[in-house]
């Protein structure tokens, strides 16, 4: 970490990309992504976080143009109007808000912040993740962590998905373990369907027209069987399920009589606007099938508590995003602090060496004398050679905001905070004599000029 580190980020996410984009964007895992970042020269360190819903990718450079670079060929296959670039404050908040389930298709669900939290391992095994980083992540994953134990931003169901599912359960008095359920369609409210149901049952079939995006959905699924199917198999799809979530974007229905034929006892949620189950379906004796309005009852309850903690969360994250922002400062200050006493132990050292040598030679209390003053001298010199420029600088330029605080650093009289400010468009004839007494007189002649 240098006092110049930034991070630069950018984010391929569902709130403007579809499932084409991210994929576009998405590299084998994590852990190549990042180190694909790393060989970069300029890049210092690296993360990346995906998900089915989301590739974002981090870096740490000393210039910030350099991280813009870096982070944008991870989406060079991405339409722009997809793509959304950070910067390095607007990048610390959004992990913040990544991490508190804000940016996720469920406000407050929880399964991201185990996905952030395994993004920042796999980052730190392939050496990503360093100082900036660090704080970066770790302060997101805390606040995701309070976010869920001090509000209710997790609690109850909000998506139509968990609710179906939720109700699915309940029908089947809680017993999905050996159950095959069946999705239809891969758009927002099919894919949280998916995710919900992949905690219950034994085997997730996913049915879409395009199989790329069905596969990509069974990819994201944890822990449970997956496969997938194009519309063409559905009947025999819906054969061997015993719940099945339909959602797709269809103009007229997908699910009819004919296709339910020989599907037996099956528990048939339709999600979709307009229906995807044909009028007539409930009519058969072995399908149970329940409607959008039905599950709408479930959720609008919890939806009102949800948007109240998000605003809990919200000013939560403003209030840990500012103890971020001190905890960078402090840290960029420590290590110019450190910097400047490591410079002067230097000069320190090697004029204490020559002073030594000639206090061995000396033969009298005046030559003595005159070697601790040289030393007193030589430190004084070289101490403020470089202050000493960068005033010259400054003078040169007319720049006496630099100048002043120069006058608060060095304050002569010993008193700190003693030097008062100076008028805007301040000359060398407003500093105060006082101060003009305690100026080298390099300065001095050169502010003079």
């Amino acid at each position: 970490m240098t006092t110049a580190s930034v991070i630069s980020g950018v984010s391929v996410a569902h709130q403007r990309a579809d499932l084409d984009a991210i994929d576009a964007a998405a590299d084998e895992d994590v852990r190549t992504l990042v180190a694909s970042l790393l060989e970069i020269p300029e890049v210092d360190e690296a993360f990346a976080l995906q998900t089915c819903n989301r590739v974002e990718a981090y870096v740490v450079t000393d210039d910030e143009a350099d991280g813009r670079a870096a982070v944008a060929g991870v989406v060079e296959d991405v339409v722009p109007d997809a793509v959304v670039p950070m910067d390095h404050e607007t990048s610390l908040r959004h992990l913040m808000r990544v991490a508190c389930g804000l940016e996720s298709l469920v406000v407050g669900e929880d399964q991201i912040l185990g996905q952030l939290r395994d993004a920042y391992l796999a980052a730190r095994a392939a050496g990503g993740v360093g100082p900036v980083l660090e704080e970066a992540l770790t302060k997101a994953i805390h606040v995701g962590e309070r976010a869920r134990t001090e509000t209710a931003i997790n609690e109850g169901v909000v998506s139509l998905g968990s609710a179906a599912v939720r109700l699915a359960r309940t029908d089947f008095d809680g017993d999905l373990a050996d159950a095959t359920a069946l999705v239809v369609g891969t758009g927002e409210m099919g894919t949280l369907a998916a995710r919900s149901l992949a905690e219950h049952v034994d085997h997730v079939v996913v049915a879409n027209r395009t199989l790329d995006n069905a596969e990509h959905v069974a990819r994201a699924l944890d822990d449970v069987r997956t496969s997938v199917v194009g519309l063409g198999a559905l009947a025999p799809a819906l054969e061997a399920a015993d719940v099945v979530v339909s959602a797709t974007g269809a103009p007229e229905s997908v699910i009819d009589t004919q296709l339910l034929a020989t599907a037996g006892e099956t528990y048939l949620i339709d999600l979709a606007r307009p229906r995807d189950v044909a009028p007539g379906v409930d009519a058969l004796e072995a399908v149970t099938v329940v409607d959008l309005d039905a599950i709408e009852d479930v959720t609008d309850a919890t939806a009102e508590q949800r948007a109240r903690a998000a605003r809990e969360v919200e000013a939560m994250i403003d209030r840990e995003f500012e103890n971020l922002l001190v905890q960078y400062k402090r840290k960029r200050a420590d290590e110019a602090i450190g910097a400047m006493y490591e410079g002067a132990e230097r000069i320190k050292g090697r004029e204490l060496a020559t002073a030594f040598s000639r206090l061995e030679a000396a033969e009298s209390d005046e030559e003595r004398r005159e070697v601790v003053e040289s030393l007193a001298d030589a430190l004084v010199g070289q101490l403020l050679a470089a202050p000493t420029r960068s005033l010259r600088d400054a003078a040169e330029r007319d720049d006496w905001s630099t100048i002043h605080t120069a006058l608060r650093l060095f304050d002569p009289s010993g008193d700190a905070g003693s030097t008062p400010p100076l008028p805007p468009n301040a000359s060398p004839e407003d500093i105060p004599e006082a101060v003009r007494d305690g100026m080298p007189r390099a300065v001095l002649e050169q502010l003079d000029d």
